[in-house]
């Protein structure tokens, strides 16, 4: 476990630049409906974003407030532009990725609180 967590604190740059893009390329492509996943539309919302934070959070502790924003901030724009990609955007969906970007960095909070899986201090 430690070595994955060294591996994202040392490229937590690139981790949360490729969670990001794929999560925006996938909110982006347009479907002529949604395919039959398990779960609940909102729930891969909140896990989508939550691994997109978690990079992020995890490496970068003290610049939270202005992850937080710039991602959430990123997600409301995607909600806004799925109208132009024949998707619809929804404001229980921006909801949904606020909780999963919170989830996300509590998840970092507790990872760097566990005893030996991060070494002290990964920013």
């Amino acid at each position: 476990m430690r070595a994955l967590f060294s591996f994202i604190g040392r490229h937590w740059c690139a981790c949360s630049l490729l969670l990001l893009s794929t999560v925006t390329l996938l909110s982006l492509w347009p479907l002529d409906s949604l395919p039959p996943v398990p779960g609940s539309d909102k729930t891969h919302h909140l896990i989508a974003y939550a691994a997109v934070a978690f990079p992020a959070a995890l490496a970068r502790p003290r610049a939270w407030g202005l992850w937080l924003l710039s991602f959430w901030g990123w997600s409301g724009l995607i909600e806004l532009a799925q109208p132009w990609a024949n998707r619809y955007g929804e404001w229980l969906d921006l909801a949904a990725n606020g909780v999963g970007i919170v989830i996300g960095f509590g998840f970092a909070w507790l990872c760097r609180r566990w005893p030996g899986a991060v070494k002290r201090p990964i920013s």
